[in-house]
């Protein structure tokens, strides 16, 4: 089985009743119909967790481990998340369009090496993704 045979796993790190928690799981539902994936929603509720998890602010979404809107050198964060949109504006969860580019580029996307643990949270392909798990992923 190849790697593009595994199911996508995405899990929504979010803060305690944060107010886009809705936003985001109603826009993953929208690109995610018929598209198979796992999606799990995890309560961040330490500065400790954040750093693990590699939250940068509420909600950070993970695809494979991967937080395809990271801001390389973004420290861990509880605070609330803003998203820019490709017309400039700032929104509290990613739009449609830019989740799905994040889902396609996740499907397209191959990783040969594991991520180290002291790299977690640091860019080390070149660009804006990371792992926020070394053991996460499709094909490991």
């Amino acid at each position: 089985m190849s790697w593009k045979d595994e199911i996508m796993r995405i899990t929504v790190l979010t803060v305690p009743d944060c107010p886009n928690a809705p936003v985001i799981a109603e826009r993953l539902a929208r690109v995610l119909e018929g598209r198979g994936a796992v999606v799990a929603l995890v309560e961040v509720r330490d500065a400790g967790q954040a750093e693990r998890f590699g939250m940068t602010g509420s909600p950070t979404v993970l695809i494979d481990g991967v937080d395809p809107f990271a801001v390389p050198g973004a420290p861990s964060s509880l605070s609330c998340r803003l998203y820019r949109g490709p017309d400039g504006r700032a929104e509290g969860a990613p739009g449609v369009a830019d989740l799905q580019r994040a889902l396609d580029a996740a499907d397209a996307c191959t990783i040969v090496e594991p991520v180290r643990v002291e790299d977690q949270g640091r860019s080390v392909y070149g660009d804006a993704l990371y792992r926020a798990e070394p053991s996460a992923g499709r094909g490991r």
